[in-house]
């Protein structure tokens, strides 16, 4: 019998947070302003997240159930950190924590004074701090809510066997609802009948609205948060956007973004059904075919009928999928996960959350957002660019397609004469583009986040999102006049020496649990570059999550594109089934090549960088 006493754990390191600050103030606490020392005896978790950001999103949801279940002792602080341009408006932030139900205090830090102060390097990132004001853990991208909540268990036991913990109310102070008709409304179906179909994203329905796009006929939803099929009042939805007539008369495909899943509606009933998706979000490993009700979907945002199939724009996995409905199959149609432009067959082509589609005889087209791009589809599945050049280069500017900028465009609406009607969201405009001239052009500004636009006769109606309604416009038979703007991200480049430059991803499973080898190695890691020739080595996909990187120093600046992954499962010999977890992240780190420069970048995926 051995009697010596376990190895205590390792302790860990212990930084002070530093303090909270952002140019925007704070929303979601009645108007007060909060620090660290109000928060101090909480366990404070640190979102920070922009809202154009899916993964960002999809952290939001897998928090919730940690908000509810701890809400006496656990403060989560979202902190706001712009990547476009209209991200940094303080109304544009104040429309996003209302329209994804963001239920906890955020700080709006247009500047990134906070993100510096972290030494954030990605969106999303969670921080967590203990009752003391010290920094406890880091983890980039999603997929960490277990290992947050098995964190919060333990420092609640620690700080209140020491007296530290502090349980009570949170800052939390709700905002007063609008009574408006719409509610962040996302996408619109013209109808048979004449009326329009809209989906009420933020308040989980579907709305019928006359042909003035005004009245309102019936809503289909309970307006409750939920994935119920049943009649159109019971029926339940979760953000909803993407909507398309499975034939002539229907019924209608439903994209139920954050169900991940695609539902039917009957319009003669209201009946809502499931047509593919389990309500479970797709990974990395889980099938990319099969029977569409027994695959895992992530975050699907429209849905178009091309090609005899129902495509989908596949946010949150930034690919392209197609469903079946002769067979009742889906199945990944262009795409291979990694967030980025890249044209060419599908298998090889590259999105970044592609959210809005619109089917041509011959072509798909597809609102690119997180490239500003607008990007098409031919019958043979080929993927091709018409505008936009990569994630960080975006604006308003009009004229040769080479040369013209977008930002953040979520829909695209195919027009009589074989032109396209982008709806450019951060924008606030409507812009055509011509294939036949490779010509971008601007039809409408002083618009509100349109996220869509439906062709009714000689008008186009926009989903105004951000003012909660359509709006008609008659087409223009000339082109507004703007003036051009140009924009690239606004996070600081790091500055890093050139020739040999060693990548660190630091990974630490959470507490017990270990990496999971049983099926050969649990970690993935892929670099690339841009431009390409920033990278003379190190370039393309492995294992080990270190690697040798050898810059060109014929390369003043560039982004590096990393992409890491790891699995890991609880540690328990006695658990036949041990519960699994994908951890993932992709960075784009802006980076200069100086003489003086780090040798060494090291991205957090979860732990403390030691």
């Amino acid at each position: 019998m051995n009697d010596a006493a376990p190895a205590p754990a390792p302790r860990r390191v212990r930084v002070r947070a530093p303090e909270l600050i952002g140019k925007g103030g704070w929303l979601n606490t009645g108007g007060n302003a909060l620090t660290l020392a109000d928060l101090r005896g909480r366990v404070v978790i640190l979102d920070f997240w922009t809202f154009c950001c899916i993964n960002c999103l999809h952290v939001l949801d897998e928090l919730r159930e940690l908000e509810e279940k701890h809400r006496d002792t656990v403060v989560i602080i979202g902190v706001h950190s712009p990547k476009f341009v209209h991200e940094a408006e303080h109304q544009a932030v104040v429309d996003a924590v209302e329209r994804y139900g963001v239920e906890h205090p955020v700080l709006d830090d247009p500047e990134l004074a906070t993100w510096k102060q972290y030494a954030v390097r990605a969106w999303p990132t969670l921080v967590a701090i203990d009752p003391e004001g010290y920094v406890v853990a880091q983890h980039a991208g999603e997929g960490h809510a277990h290992a947050i909540a098995r964190l919060v268990e333990e420092l609640e036991a620690e700080h209140a066997a020491k007296g530290t913990l502090r349980r009570g109310d949170g800052p939390y102070v709700a905002p007063e609802p609008e009574p408006t008709a719409l509610r962040f409304p996302g996408k619109a179906l013209a109808l048979p009948n004449g009326n329009f179909l809209v989906s009420d994203t933020t308040r989980h329905q579907l709305v019928e609205l006359e042909a003035d796009g005004e009245t309102v006929v019936r809503r289909i939803g309970s307006g409750v948060r939920g994935f119920v099929d049943g009649p159109a009042d019971a029926a339940g939805f979760s953000e909803p956007q993407g909507l398309a007539l499975l034939g002539a008369d229907g019924p209608v495909v439903v994209a139920d973004t954050v169900n991940h899943a695609l539902r039917r509606v009957d319009l003669a009933t209201g009946e809502v059904t499931t047509l593919a998706g389990t309500g479970r979000q797709w990974w990395q490993g889980s099938p990319t075919s099969g029977p569409a009700r027994e695959v895992d979907l992530s975050s699907p945002w429209d849905v178009a009928f091309f090609g005899g199939r129902v495509w989908i724009a596949m946010a949150g996995v930034h690919q392209l999928w197609a469903y079946d409905p002769a067979d009742g199959t889906v199945e990944v149609a262009a795409g291979t996960t990694n967030e980025g432009l890249v044209d060419g067959p599908p298998a090889e082509a590259w999105f970044a959350q592609p959210s809005g589609l619109a089917a041509t005889a011959d072509r798909l087209w597809v609102a690119d957002s997180e490239t500003s791009a607008l990007r098409w589809v031919g019958l043979d599945g080929s993927v091709h660019t018409a505008v936009g050049t990569g994630l960080f280069d975006f604006g308003h500017r009009d004229g040769a397609a080479g040369q013209a900028l977008l930002q953040h465009p979520l829909g695209v609406t195919a027009l009589p004469d074989g032109s396209v009607a982008i709806s450019d969201t951060y924008n606030h405009a409507l812009r055509r583009y011509d294939p036949a001239t490779g010509e971008v052009t601007t039809l409408a500004t002083d618009l509100r986040e349109p996220s869509d636009a439906v062709l009714v006769g000689d008008d186009i109606v926009v989903v105004e999102s951000a003012r909660h309604r359509l709006t008609r416009l008659r087409l223009p038979e000339e082109a507004v006049r703007v003036e051009s703007v140009a924009h690239r991200t606004q996070r600081a480049a790091t500055e890093v020496a050139p020739g040999g430059l060693r990548l660190d991803v630091i990974f630490q499973a959470p507490a017990g649990q270990k990496l999971d080898t049983r099926y050969g190695p649990s970690t993935r890691l892929l670099v690339s570059s841009t431009p390409p020739e920033l990278l003379l080595d190190g370039e393309g996909a492995g294992t080990d999550l270190s690697r040798a990187l050898e810059l060109n120093p014929a390369v003043t600046e560039g982004v590096l594109h990393v992409s890491a992954m790891a699995a890991s499962c609880d540690d328990d010999p006695s658990n036949e089934y041990p519960a699994c977890h994908v951890h993932q992240q992709d960075w784009g780190v802006p980076v200069r090549l100086t003489a003086g420069g780090a040798r060494r970048l090291p991205l957090v995926l979860a732990g403390m960088d030691d």
